[in-house]
């Protein structure tokens, strides 16, 4: 039973929190803070604090207007400070996460007594490299020829106009106390290039010898985690830090609280985790780019030692590879049938998937040798870095200079980062999966590279569910799941079997405070079109949409295919046209900031989107009055995880369509409809032009399933 002291701590934080905002208690909010205070509250312990028994799981769906983050908060942060525990939240996107840090915690602070402290954990891809910066600025004279060899590996020097004056903005902000090096707090976008240039990864961190370590923003800003009660951080960090066993970055597990928020693409982000993929033409390019980088780096620098000897391994080395690199490419090329498709935005990616997981003898072969070879390769640059860390140090003599050593660290560390990419991209494609366990998914890719076409070798695990019930679940002291979708058809069998969700954990849904049926209608019209018959579906909305949004202000159309996205743009009326925004055309937050300003100005505007417009975008009020549905969002048939999933499914004697396909669906529709409330206050329509809901048996379960919306069905 949880502890009178912790009940009353957490009932009396809660009323305050109420009383000091004027609120009035939501019933989902009160339920919800409930079923985590029982689970996270009452955890057993051995002697040395640690939790005895079954994991502590609680998942609990919330849908938008709960309050979500004041019930998880006001209940996990008294019960971890109770057990001398950290609690970490981790959520899937750097939006909420911000939310978390600048707006929840502060005013939870502020108004429910609570006395605790927090911070936020990102990457150090999310922070500037002074280091880096420095030698941008300098466009590379002061750089030695050493990294000029390097170019490949993301050390050009070439610094144009443009850049440069991004760069000399960035020194002086910094200079002036004006930015924090943090690329979420940069005023405007930065171009994933720019960026790529200006920061680095703990390969090429030459950490307490670099020059500009007392200034590191990086380093600033995870001295402030080492106490705080609450860390904020994303699903990819916890992740990390668990493939590396827990406790390298983030707090022990076992000594951890966790909260997922945004907790239904936990499983997809573990998945994403563990896969590997490397381009076959551009990494043989990489190779005899690095052979003869080296090489020339021998020819300049006499070198004694171990150095020179294990740099003298490299160049062979990597030129054999690269035959064995060449070799696959023409296999594959002659293995391969590769057939037109589509990602889940839309993106052409023709695609070759190995049936089962199984490739081919002489596949596996080759495969087998470039496993080795990557291996060789991978150790040989671990040996350097080491011993150029040694050299930084300057307590052993390994035959240059330790600034040398410094400058030259970060180049072999990406070396070290390609070589094991590689080498575990080969693991994982020619392992032998375990007869009782879902296999990996494998398959091949074609790839733009320059003028040239590349082949992109992929290797996947299909589900999540053994990583995380091994790794998370079985390990962390508590844990809560949660988001506004967590359940498909109603059940929680769909995240059970994807995220290995332990067999006693507690699950439960909280109801919405908004009051659909009043709020919104629901419409199923009859097109007259099977959306089966993409010509005559595609005809049909053309022809009714105009119609069927010309009272909304704002309105959101959303596409299974960026085919029928593009096909229904370019078959309506050239001045209707104009008040449509295309996904695609800028980036998503310029489209939603363009949409937003002509609802504002008091236009009409219509947003064309994918399913990455279906989730996490957030249009209150006018901005999105009515919400169009083109299909019932089925994956993409040929995605070859789901494929290869669906397969396994079927070959254990299961029903794939019935398991995975409608569930999924079912979870991607609950999700689009939840873009039209947004507030108490939001009205609108939700239209769906899949007459499939009410022919089809499995229709009206997905329908079912849908918020109590009226309906209008035709």
């Amino acid at each position: 039973m949880i502890s009178n002291e912790l009940k009353a701590t957490i009932q009396g934080a809660y009323t305050r929190f109420l009383e000091a905002k004027s609120l009035k208690p939501r019933y989902g909010q009160r339920l919800m803070i409930a079923e985590v205070a029982k689970v996270l509250g009452d955890i057993a312990v051995d002697d040395e604090g640690r939790r005895a028994g079954d994991p502590a799981v609680v998942a609990v769906e919330a849908g938008t207007g709960t309050g979500k983050t004041v019930a998880y908060s006001l209940a996990a942060i008294p019960a971890a400070k109770a057990a001398g525990k950290r609690l970490v939240i981790a959520t899937a996107t750097v939006a909420l996460q911000e939310q978390i840090v600048f707006k929840d915690l502060p005013d939870l602070m502020r108004n429910s007594g609570l006395n605790f402290s927090f911070a936020l954990a990102k990457g150090r891809g999310r922070y500037l490299c002074l280091s880096k910066l420095d030698v941008l600025l300098q466009e590379g004279q002061a750089q030695s020829s050493t990294a000029q060899l390097f170019e490949e590996e993301g050390f050009q020097i070439d610094v144009d106009e443009r850049s440069q004056k991004l760069f000399n903005s960035m020194i002086e902000k910094l200079a002036g106390n004006r930015w924090d090096g943090d690329r979420d707090s940069w005023p405007e976008a930065l171009e994933d290039q720019d960026w790529m240039r200006l920061t680095t990864d703990h390969s090429q961190c030459t950490g307490r010898h670099c020059p500009n370590f007392q200034q590191c923003v990086f380093y600033k800003a995870r001295e402030g985690m080492g106490k705080v009660d609450v860390i904020v951080t994303n699903h990819d960090m916890v992740l990390a830090d668990l493939a590396l066993g827990g406790g390298a970055v983030l707090p022990d597990p076992r000594d951890t609280m966790y909260v997922f928020d945004e907790g239904h693409h936990l499983p997809d982000k573990a998945i994403g985790h563990f896969a590997h993929f490397s381009r076959l033409r551009s990494t043989a390019d990489w190779l005899e780019q690095t052979a003869k980088n080296l090489t020339k780096l021998l020819a300049q620098h006499p070198l004694p030692g171990d150095l020179g000897k294990l740099i003298e391994q490299v160049p062979e080395l990597a030129r054999e590879i690269r035959t064995q690199q060449q070799f696959m490419f023409t296999l594959c090329e002659q293995v391969a049938d590769f057939r037109p498709s589509e990602d889940n935005e839309g993106r052409d990616r023709p695609r070759y998937r190995f049936e089962g997981g199984v490739i081919p003898e002489q596949l596996r072969e080759i495969g087998i040798e470039l496993k080795k070879g990557f291996a060789r390769l991978n150790d040989l640059f671990t040996r350097l870095a080491d011993l150029l860390k040694e050299g930084m140090d300057g307590e052993v003599n390994i035959g240059i200079a330790s600034h040398q050593a410094e400058e030259w660290y970060p180049l072999f560390g990406s070396l070290v980062t390609r070589a094991q990419g590689n080498w575990e991209l080969w693991t994982a494609f020619t392992a032998e999966d375990p007869e009782d366990s879902p296999p990996m998914a494998r398959w091949l890719s074609l790839a733009e590279s320059g003028a040239l076409f590349d082949i992109e070798v992929n290797a996947s695990p299909i589900l999540a569910a053994e990583m995380l019930r091994r790794n998370l679940w079985k390990v962390a002291y508590g844990a809560l799941v949660t988001s506004a979708t967590l359940t498909a058809l109603g059940k929680f069998d769909r995240l059970r079997m994807r995220s290995g969700l332990p067999r006693d954990a507690v699950t439960c849904v909280v109801p919405s405070p908004f009051v659909h049926g009043d709020a919104g209608v629901l419409r199923v019209p009859d097109l007259r079109a099977d959306p089966r018959d993409a010509v005559a579906h595609t005809a049909a909305i053309i022809r009714e949409l105009p119609a069927m949004v010309e009272d909304a202000r704002g309105a959101l159309v959303l596409f299974s295919s960026r085919k029928q996205m593009q096909d229904v743009f370019d078959g309506l009326d050239r001045d209707w046209r104009k008040l449509v925004l295309i996904q695609g055309n800028l980036s998503k937050q310029e489209t939603l900031n363009k949409h937003k300003a002509r609802v504002d100005d008091g236009q009409h505007s219509v947003l064309f989107g994918l399913a990455s417009f279906a989730e996490g975008v957030d249009l209150p009020g006018a901005y999105c009055e009515h919400v169009v549905i083109a299909k019932i969002p089925f994956a993409v048939p040929d995605d070859p995880v789901e494929a290869a999933l669906a397969e396994w499914i079927e070959a254990r004697g299961g029903n794939p369509f019935m398991e995975i396909a409608v569930p999924d669906a079912s979870l991607r529709l609950i999700q689009a409809c939840g873009r039209l409330l947004r507030t108490e206050q939001d009205r609108g329509v939700i239209t769906l032009l899949d007459r499939r809901l009410v022919t089809q048996r499995y229709g009206k379960a997905i329908l079912n399933a849908l918020p109590p919306f009226r309906r209008e069905i035709a």
